[in-house]
């Protein structure tokens, strides 16, 4: 009998605790537990130690313990675990290409590898040229090193298809969980009104336009507040001038790690803004058409195929100011912007979709016929 074993790098582990990418490789791992696969989950330590395993839920985890911080632990705890698992049996998916010439541990050992892209890093305004340059070679490294591909998106998808034949890609996004009900405390700790603000989750770059919704926010008195989650540092020049040019009516409530009052704040918006520019399928995006959010977004190819035709779109400050202007009281068209919200989310980016959808391509890996 064929075994169907599969080993989950590149996130810092389970259970998720550091973002979109270890809440996917929590969901799926659990989900292929289920199925009867023998998974392992490679998780990053703090500190010194030897590596050693243990076992949550089900998944096999191996732990490896960096010192170092920053960039820098990321890419030791890559190469390490990289190395762990290429002398180990079974199926590779490894999750982000920021490190992908360590796959050539996989082509040298026999070891099938299928590498989820992610987004298109070295466009983000962020990086500098060392670091663009060391995203784009790791680009253009997973595309050849990587058995297979997976992109969250179909633009990501047309990206990887001018590096290798589209027949090595298979586009599927991520998912998110349906939130139907919250938890009022949760809101109403931050001295809220369910129904009676907007909410901004973003880390606070230029790339995501928070200082545009701001802007626009801010222009005249809303009569509600709009809710920006994330850290806010007074030395960072980008994010002072964010904090400057908000009005009275913004609340900047920091950062929220807690999943129940995350998906409470969401729940109870009558708005969520989403301002990325770049990426692929956005986890913020998608977990807010699960919590049945009216969404207005910045107008790109990305969020206009994740949000679909039933959200609204800004590509410039005044344009957000303008959709701001006769979105807010026109309770029809929030229920109308909320109710396609969650068909498009029905549609497509559910857990049961997105986790089926991974198995069927992983099997065809192992040798083993999917059954349903």
């Amino acid at each position: 009998m064929i075994k169907k074993q599969i080993m989950i790098l590149g996130t810092r582990g389970v259970p998720a605790a550091h973002g979109g990418f270890e809440t996917f490789a929590e969901h799926l791992a659990l989900y292929l537990v289920k199925q009867n696969w023998d998974v392992t989950v490679y998780c990053q330590e703090d500190g010194t130690g030897p590596i050693f395993e243990d076992h949550w839920q089900g998944v096999r985890r191996i732990r490896i313990s960096v010192a170092a911080t920053g960039a820098k632990s990321t890419i030791i705890f890559d190469w390490k675990s990289t190395v762990h698992a290429s002398k180990r049996e079974g199926l590779v998916l490894t999750l982000g290409y920021n490190t992908a010439v360590f796959c050539a541990l996989y082509r040298l050992s026999g070891h099938k590898n299928l590498i989820n892209m992610d987004g298109i890093e070295w466009h983000r305004q962020k990086w500098g040229a060392i670091a663009k340059t060391w995203f784009w070679m790791n680009d253009w490294a997973g595309c050849w090193l990587g058995n297979h591909l997976i992109a969250d998106h179909p633009a990501i998808k047309e990206h990887l298809a001018t590096r290798v034949n589209r027949n090595k890609i298979t586009t599927i996004p991520y998912g998110a969980d349906s939130v139907d009900s919250a938890e009022r405390s949760l809101v109403t700790q931050y001295g809220l009104e369910p129904g009676r603000y907007a909410i901004l989750i973003a880390r606070a770059e230029p790339e995501n336009s928070i200082l545009e919704v701001v802007r626009a926010w801010s222009r005249r008195s809303r009569g509600m507040a709009l809710v920006i989650l994330g850290k806010y540092d007074p030395e960072h020049a980008y994010q002072r001038a964010v904090k400057t040019a908000a009005s009275n009516e913004i609340r900047f409530i920091g950062a929220v790690y807690d999943k129940p009052t995350v998906a409470a704040l969401r729940f109870y918006a009558q708005l969520y803004i989403h301002g990325h520019q770049v990426g692929g399928t956005n986890p913020s995006l998608v977990e807010s058409l699960g919590a049945g959010n009216a969404v207005l977004a910045h107008d790109n190819i990305f969020n206009r195929w994740v949000a679909g035709d039933g959200a609204k779109y800004f590509g410039s400050e005044e344009e957000a100011a303008t959709v701001l202007d006769l979105l807010l009281d026109n309770q029809h068209e929030l229920h109308l912007l909320k109710q396609a919200s969650k068909d498009r989310f029905r549609q497509e980016f559910t857990w049961g979709k997105v986790l089926k959808e991974y198995e069927d391509l992983l099997l065809n890996y192992t040798g083993v016929t999917a059954i349903r």
